[in-house]
């Protein structure tokens, strides 16, 4: 894991994107609160994980928003994640 490395974000056709595989723990987790906490991931965005984030998901729930996992690469765990209207 490289301790250097930061959270990558871009937009394409199905919204917001955060890649945040190769973070150290708890960086993945931290990084994916934060921006849902701030606001700025709007009301769904797809993080890119190196594995299933088990301890993530009662987190998210408590803010309310649900994670759904997407097809991806073998190295791409996929999560769309939505906070219901």
């Amino acid at each position: 894991m490289n301790a250097g490395r930061k959270p990558r974000r871009w937009t394409d056709a199905d919204g917001l994107h955060l890649d945040v595989r190769g973070l150290a723990p708890p960086g993945p987790m931290v990084a994916i609160l934060s921006l849902v906490d701030t606001g700025e991931a709007g009301g769904s965005f797809v993080a890119h994980l190196d594995r299933d984030p088990l301890f993530l998901y009662p987190e998210l729930a408590e803010r309310g928003w649900t994670a759904t996992p997407e097809a991806g690469d073998p190295d791409d765990f996929r999560l769309r994640l939505e906070k219901p209207a």
